[in-house]
C-alpha cells in the first residue's frame, strides 16, 4: 500500500462519493486499507470541500453520525458526511456499530 496507514483522529474522504469519516479507533501498528465504494479513501485535506462529481439523489450507504466497525472491532470510523459507497476495511465490509445496552435500573 502506498499511502500511510490511517491513525486515530485522521479524517478520510471517498474518491467516488460524498462519504467522509474520522478514524475513531485504529490498531497501533496501523489499520488495513480503508476503502469506500471499492476505492481507497484519501486524507480529507487532499479532497478539499468539493464533493465528487456524482451528486445523484441515490440512497446513502453510509449515514452521517453513525459509527462503523470492522469484523474484529479493532477499526472504528465515525461518518461525518453521508455517501453512496460502502465502507470496507482490508476488503471486508464494515458494519454499523450497535449501542451497548444500558443496565437495568430496578
Amino acid at each position: 500500500m502506498n499511502a500511510a496507514a490511517p491513525r486515530t483522529g485522521d479524517q478520510l474522504a471517498s474518491t467516488v462519493c460524498d462519504t467522509r469519516v474520522i478514524v475513531v479507533r485504529a490498531p497501533a501498528g496501523g489499520a488495513p486499507e480503508i476503502a469506500c465504494g471499492g476505492s481507497p479513501m484519501v486524507p480529507a485535506s487532499s479532497q478539499g470541500d468539493a464533493a465528487p462529481a456524482e451528486a445523484g439523489g441515490g440512497e446513502a450507504a453510509t449515514l452521517i453520525g453513525k459509527r462503523y466497525v470492522d469484523d474484529t472491532g479493532t477499526v472504528e470510523l465515525l461518518c461525518t458526511r453521508s455517501g453512496a459507497g460502502e465502507l470496507t476495511c482490508g476488503g471486508a465490509p464494515m458494519t454499523l456499530k450497535t449501542a451497548k445496552p444500558l443496565p437495568a435500573s430496578d
